[in-house]
């Protein structure tokens, strides 16, 4: 079996660690969240059956839909991808509905729920739920709905989530009808004996296919081994222990809070070279910094992030699902002002030798494909079982962020206008705070996800991402108004005349909507569309 097909029809390495590092307590799903207003469906109203058909009618365009996992005997190589001959669509696509009021607080607690829950590891691994009764959003109309998209990490990573996302709507809010389902006959999977077969094979064979990638990673980290080693072990040491570097519960807990994208781009006049994303961390930094701060549980050092990210093997960006590394960031919460943190991380981020090394994941990842399948199923059990102790050894980080980029113009779905899309991110055992950064129409949303036991107030950490933020854009430097046109001396003369004949009085000003503004303190947002 050559790569290629390989590749295609088998997991992964590296996604088969996300399996295979499940627990009864912390899974692998990523979930994300899509807020419509139904007012601009024709007749105000989208039927479920509508939506039904129209996921339906889409199925072709991907095949993380209709393809579920087939293990190897003894896990003896990676599991296979086969087309599921008992797929049923009402099974994965599933409707429910908030109880009265229907506030914020509320949907917030079901999709925590929905998100906590494992997917079931025999079927397609993806769920969609449609969630009504949206009724009291202040800034969205009554009978607003929701859309959860649940995949887990193995089928589909963030990116790939929202390329899904892509998949299901359209740009315009009167899109073609929804086309009858393509047919579709699940080819047979493979055996069981040629898997075992196959798996044999690949065991006997995994240390001759596993020497070039290890040469080239030797290669490559030699020269560097002495600086490298002590430099990770040094960053390592600084990692403080905080109350997210715990093992965490079954429950989930999420929140979210929206800002406008263009205020984030002047975030980065607050440090030179800064980037949006250094701006994300620098905010992330100070609610931190606020939240522990006000417990009396904030180290005196840096906390640090894990950021994912995928890298060719020079260094640069790639789309692929291959490649992937983690780079670790301080996140300067032992800094007040927010231009000194600001700039604290862009040194951080813009170091050439954190590129190098990330680059150097790209042989990790080679590596990873090659090692045996019941080696790392073995491994990541045994990770799971190191981490009880976590609390009596240093953090890798404190917490992870995870960019999930959508696109920047309006999408709908069956004509209902998407107002809203964030994330919730995994999870795991000492690391029990994620962050999600979703952005979406010229919207930046940050979403933090934890353990119920480990942020028992979500509402109030929100509330501290908000306070971060604000102290930061009240920094910033303001935009200069635009120039004023100069009139000219007979503009003016024209003027005056025509206000001399025009002696009515001025009308007054108008009057402010009494609409109530959706507030940011830990209450309000429990009834409104965090802003």
């Amino acid at each position: 079996m050559d790569d290629e097909t390989r590749s295609m029809n088998q997991l992964s390495g590296h996604d088969a660690g996300f399996l295979y590092s499940d627990t009864t307590h912390s899974n692998s799903n990523v979930s994300l969240l899509h807020i419509y207003d139904q007012s601009t469906v024709a007749g105000g109203r989208l039927r479920f059956k509508t939506l039904l058909a129209h996921i339906e009618s889409r199925l072709d365009r991907s095949p993380v839909f209709r393809r579920r996992l087939q293990r190897v005997p003894f896990e003896l190589d990676y599991p296979y991808w086969v087309a599921d001959a008992n797929f049923d669509l009402e099974y994965h696509v599933r409707h429910i509905a908030l109880p009265k009021p229907g506030d914020w607080r509320q949907f917030c607690i079901q999709v925590s729920r929905i998100h906590a829950r494992p997917l079931d590891l025999n079927r397609p691994l993806w769920e969609i739920y449609v969630i009504e009764g949206l009724d009291s959003f202040l800034d969205l109309p009554a009978g607003s709905f929701a859309l959860l998209t649940k995949t887990h990490h193995a089928a589909v990573d963030p990116a790939g989530g929202s390329e899904l996302t892509a998949l299901l709507h359209d740009t315009s809010a009167t899109p073609p009808g929804a086309a009858p389902p393509a047919p579709w006959f699940a080819a047979p999977p493979p055996g069981s004996a040629a898997m075992l077969w196959r798996g044999v094979f690949n065991t006997m064979t995994s240390p001759l296919r596993l020497a070039r990638p290890l040469s080239r990673a030797i290669a490559r980290w030699a020269p560097n081994a002495f600086t490298l080693a002590g430099d990770g072990a040094r960053r390592q040491a600084d990692v403080p222990l905080t109350r997210f570097n715990s093992v965490v519960s079954p429950h989930r807990v999420f929140e979210t809070r929206r800002f406008a994208l263009d205020d984030f781009k002047r975030l980065r006049a607050l440090a030179d070279g800064a980037t949006v994303n250094d701006a994300v961390l620098a905010v992330c930094g100070g609610a931190l910094r606020r939240y522990l701060g006000a417990e009396g549980e904030l180290p005196d050092a840096s906390l640090s992030a894990l950021a994912p990210f995928l890298v060719r093997g020079d260094g640069r960006p790639t789309a692929g699902r291959r490649g992937m590394s983690w780079l670790q960031v301080q996140l300067g919460t032992q800094i007040a002002d927010p231009a000194e943190r600001l700039a604290f991380i862009r040194a951080q981020t813009a170091a050439s030798n954190r590129v190098a090394r990330a680059a150097a994941a790209q042989e990790l990842t080679d590596i990873e494909a090659h090692v045996p399948a019941a080696t790392l199923a073995l491994s990541s059990k045994m990770l799971g079982f190191a981490s009880l102790g976590i609390g009596r050894r240093r953090a890798l980080a404190n917490c992870s962020i995870a960019n999930v980029p959508g696109p920047d113009v309006p999408l709908y779905l069956c004509g209902a206008r998407m107002t809203y899309f964030s994330a919730m991110m995994p999870i795991a055992d000492g690391l029990g705070l994620a962050f999600a950064v979703t952005s979406y129409d010229g919207q930046l949303i940050i979403s933090p996800t934890s353990c119920r036991e480990l942020m028992p107030d979500p509402e109030r950490f929100a509330l501290c991402l908000r306070e971060s933020f604000q102290e930061a854009i009240e920094a910033a430097p303001r935009k200069p108004d635009p120039p004023r046109a100069r009139k000219s001396k007979a503009a003016k003369a024209r003027t005056a005349a025509a206000g001399r004949k025009h002696t009515a009085p001025r009308p007054p000003r108008a009057v402010r909507s009494a609409r109530p503004r959706a507030s940011t303190s830990g209450t309000a947002s429990r009834k409104s569309l965090p802003g």
